[in-house]
């Protein structure tokens, strides 16, 4: 399912149009993504939680050359799956 197969599904079940759907939709990604960029978690109770992960600085391999490249430390959100969403998906 893409973007806009998922605008057309919440448009449909909440009864909406299209273009409020999109709204509601941007809208809640971005607050998503602005919570997540301060640090803050975004838990949505049985569906799962965003975090902000830091990631260690390491050894890797130019795989053109085979030369030995540093990686460096980096921060990227992560997400994990609550327990009624992995539920559903078994």
């Amino acid at each position: 399912m893409n973007k806009a197969q998922l605008i057309e599904k919440i448009a449909t079940e909440a009864n909406v149009s299209k273009a409020q759907a999109e709204n509601i939709l941007d809208c809640t990604l971005n607050n998503i993504k602005k919570s997540v960029k301060k640090g803050d978690d975004v838990k949505l109770v049985g569906f799962g939680t965003f975090t902000k992960a830091k990631r260690k600085a390491r050894m890797g391999r130019n795989p053109q050359t085979g030369k030995a490249i540093k990686i460096p430390a980096a921060w990227t959100p992560k997400f994990r799956a609550g327990a009624e969403f992995k539920a559903m998906v078994k």
